[in-house]
C-alpha cells in the first residue's frame, strides 16, 4: 500500500520558515518534518511514498535527489569523474515526486496521483502530519469497517474548521 503525502501548500502559519522552504521541509531535530512522517510509516512497513508537490516543490525534489549522497560516506575522484560509496545510511524507501501545480486544491492533488496509485487502496497524510497513530491498527480498523475512507483527527480547532464525529466514528459535518 502506498502512502500519499500532501506537500504542496503554502504553509502560511509558519511564514518565517516557509518563505525559505516548503513546510514539510521545516526541520525538527535536524531532519525535515517530511522525513519524520515517512519514518513513522516505514516503521510499520510502508515504504512506498507518493509526495504531491506544489509550493517550492523543487526543494523537496532536490532533497531526495541528493538524499543518498548526503546519507553516505563517499570518496570523490574529481580528476577521473568517479565517486565511490563506502557506506550509506539510506532508507528502504521508494519515493515518487509529483508536481501537482502551485494553486491546485487538495482534491486535485489527490486526483493527479491516481495514475501512480491505480485502483489500489492508499494512505493519505498532510506534509506536517506527524503523529503517534498506530498505522497497523488504523489499517485494520479501516478494513474491518468496509468504508471508502478512514480519517484520523486531533481535537485542537484550527482556522480551517473542525470535524464532528458521532459515536459510530462517522464524520457528520
Amino acid at each position: 500500500m502506498k502512502v500519499l503525502i500532501l506537500a504542496g501548500g503554502f504553509g502560511t502559519r509558519l511564514a518565517e520558515e516557509t518563505s525559505i522552504r516548503p513546510k514539510p521541509m521545516v526541520e525538527i531535530g535536524g531532519r525535515p518534518i517530511l522525513w519524520h512522517i515517512m519514518k513513522i510509516y516505514s516503521h510499520y512497513g510502508f515504504n512506498e511514498f507518493v509526495v504531491l508537490l506544489g509550493y517550492k516543490g523543487y526543494y523537496i525534489k532536490e532533497y531526495f535527489a541528493n538524499y543518498f549522497l548526503h546519507r553516505s560516506d563517499v570518496t570523490i575522484d574529481i580528476k577521473n569523474n568517479n565517486m565511490k560509496i563506502h557506506k550509506t545510511l539510506s532508507e528502504d524507501w521508494k519515493v515518487t515526486l509529483i508536481d501537482t501545480g502551485l494553486d491546485t486544491m487538495t482534491g486535485g492533488r489527490i486526483k493527479r496521483a491516481q495514475e501512480y496509485v491505480g485502483d489500489e487502496s492508499f494512505m493519505l497524510t498532510y506534509g506536517d502530519g506527524v503523529s503517534d497513530v498506530n498505522i497497523d491498527e488504523l489499517v485494520k480498523f479501516h478494513k474491518s469497517h468496509g468504508k471508502a475512507a478512514t480519517m484520523t483527527a486531533v481535537q485542537p480547532e484550527g482556522r480551517f474548521g473542525a470535524l464532528d464525529i458521532n459515536n459510530s466514528s462517522l464524520i457528520t459535518s
